[in-house]
């Protein structure tokens, strides 16, 4: 299928606005998505446009979107671009609707503290519980004082 799928860069402009549905959690907000472009003249950074989008999130993306999204949080949001032209008591209006995949908050603007969000009880055997796997790096004086394990090499 045909499809634009674009990724926006921007902030929050709006509050999230979710909704339980028959057909199952819906969450919207508005997108502001502002170019920046370096005038040489003055020679520093400049806002351009900015272009406003409305974000559709459904399912468990609602209800994370709508939970952990603020006015003002810079997001990146990927999803499908939809485009809708039509004419209302004589006033045409263009609205840009983007159909979110993924929407998370933009690490080069701040950090974010991430927390799994709970599987919904489905009835079904679930995987058993393992321990989640190790990641951090030792710190380097603990480093230092382990060491390597020999290689046999036959």
């Amino acid at each position: 299928m045909n499809e634009t799928i674009i990724c926006a860069v921007g902030n929050v402009a709006t509050q999230p606005v979710y909704r339980e549905l028959a057909t199952g959690p819906s969450a919207r907000f508005r997108l502001a998505v502002t170019s920046r472009y370096l005038d040489r003249v003055k020679n520093e950074w400049t806002d351009g446009h900015t272009n406003f989008f409305t974000v559709w999130a459904n399912r468990q993306l609602a209800t994370n979107a709508a939970g952990s999204l603020n006015v003002g949080d810079p997001v990146v949001v990927q999803g499908r671009l939809k485009v809708r032209s039509d004419i209302r008591e004589g006033q045409s209006w263009t609205s840009a609707d983007i159909d979110a995949m993924a929407i998370g908050h933009d690490l080069a603007r701040g950090t974010s503290a991430f927390r799994r969000s709970s599987r919904p009880e489905t009835g079904t055997a679930t995987a058993p519980d393992r321990p989640e796997p190790d990641w951090e790096t030792p710190p380097a004086d603990s480093r230092s004082q382990q060491a390597p394990e020999p290689v046999a090499v036959t």
